[in-house]
């Protein structure tokens, strides 16, 4: 990281450039996503899974002055933010954006264990939990976001959401849902709205699974009724016996759902809400596919903004949480990743992106605290990891 520079005077807020809608970028932010495996376990063993900082307590406390305090230094997935988005930024408070990029939470974890110092952070629910209850988050004064009322008025669930109390150390940014794509041209509508579908015999030896433990392990645990983060020895022997089941199904483990169907390597994959808008964005014939959830019940995630604790330009970040959640801001990233964003006023650009994937829509109905991925503690976490093992290797 450069060296701190004089934070330069306050420009009086000029209004956002009009920007004309970006292609998705391809291929999918979530690419790369990668199972948790033996750095998942490292890092839960301890319970909230992040070691003690020297910065914690007080600091996290101390409110933030929303003003330039530096150039940003920005942590996320690839290809999250619109380009012309961070220029808009970048031009109005005369700051440069500093990007580094993730490959997984785990991977997030790993970089700030290590002492990286970071501006801005986008967790998911379940390691947003952990870092505030480790104490590696900012309190965020909401009464400084010019419109946080579209957020947590429209979206009570985020108001107290069960990771983060009263949202005192995040923002939500993006919300998702999972389900299952298909192929249309192969499988026709036949489709039940169930996990059941994956076991369809059309699609033997065509179907993909997500390469991530907490979504292959949920959707069994789903089909069986059973709670989604289970770490119950004997209800993950009835987990792992039903995914060995789907083994002679699957032709592999991906999380790059929707090149896998725009190809034809899959017939039908599981699949993030998401990755399904931008695949119907690069479609030729969007009606050759289709998505759908499970009535047994559909995981729902989002992706938070947050300030770590030790950031080296809090204020910054401020400005930039506050910049992002203008409509204008918040309609132009939709359009470009694809993934809706919990601000009042946008859901109909959302909607639009869709258009046939009327599933790929996130509700309030939909955000529902036994739907999201939780963490355990050690021991449920290492009963977790071996049941994903043992569910890999066939």
């Amino acid at each position: 990281m450069s060296p701190e520079a004089p934070p330069p005077p306050a420009p009086s807020p000029a209004p956002s450039p009009t920007l004309e809608p970006a292609p998705f970028p391809a291929p999918s932010r979530r690419s790369f996503l990668r199972a948790g495996g033996a750095a998942a376990l490292a890092l839960t063993t301890a319970g909230c899974g992040f070691m003690a900082s020297g910065s914690t307590g007080a600091a996290a406390e101390r409110p933030i002055e929303m003003k330039p305090d530096g150039d940003l230094v920005y942590f996320n997935w690839a290809d999250f933010v619109d380009p012309a988005v961070f220029a808009g930024f970048e031009d109005e408070y005369k700051v440069k954006v500093i990007q580094s990029n993730y490959d997984s939470m785990e991977g997030m974890a790993a970089k700030l264990n290590a002492g990286n110092r970071y501006d801005v952070v986008f967790p998911n629910a379940k390691w947003a939990q952990r870092l505030a209850a480790g104490g590696r988050l900012h309190r965020i004064d909401h009464s400084q976001l010019t419109n946080a009322g579209a957020v947590f008025d429209a979206y009570d669930y985020f108001a107290d959401p069960w990771y983060d109390a009263r949202s005192a150390h995040t923002v939500p940014f993006t919300m998702y849902k999972t389900g299952i794509g298909w192929r249309r041209d192969r499988l026709g509508d036949e489709l039940t709205g169930s996990w059941d579908d994956l076991w369809n015999a059309k699609a033997r030896g065509k179907v993909f699974v997500l390469d991530d433990r907490d979504e292959v392990l949920g959707l069994a645990a789903l089909k069986l009724g059973v709670d989604l983060c289970t770490a119950d020895p004997g209800e993950l022997r009835r987990v792992t016996a039903t995914l060995k089941s789907l083994r002679p199904h699957l032709r592999g483990f991906s999380s790059d759902s929707y090149n896998n169907l725009l190809n034809g390597n899959a017939v039908m994959t599981q699949a993030w809400s998401g990755d399904m808008a931008a695949m119907l964005a690069q479609a030729k014939d969007p009606d050759v596919f289709g998505f759908e959830t499970a009535k047994e019940g559909a995981p729902v995630n989002s992706d938070c903004y947050a300030i770590p604790v030790d950031a080296p330009h809090p204020g910054t970040a401020m400005l930039f949480i506050d910049y992002m959640l203008r409509p204008e801001n918040v309609k132009r990233n939709i359009r470009y990743i694809g993934y809706p964003m919990p601000v009042a006023g946008t859901e109909d650009t959302y909607r639009s992106l869709v258009g046939p994937f009327e599933a790929c829509v996130v509700s309030t109905d939909d955000l529902r605290d036994e739907l999201f991925f939780r963490g355990t503690d050690g021991p449920g976490e290492r009963a977790r990891d071996r049941a994903w093992t043992e569910v890999k290797a066939g």
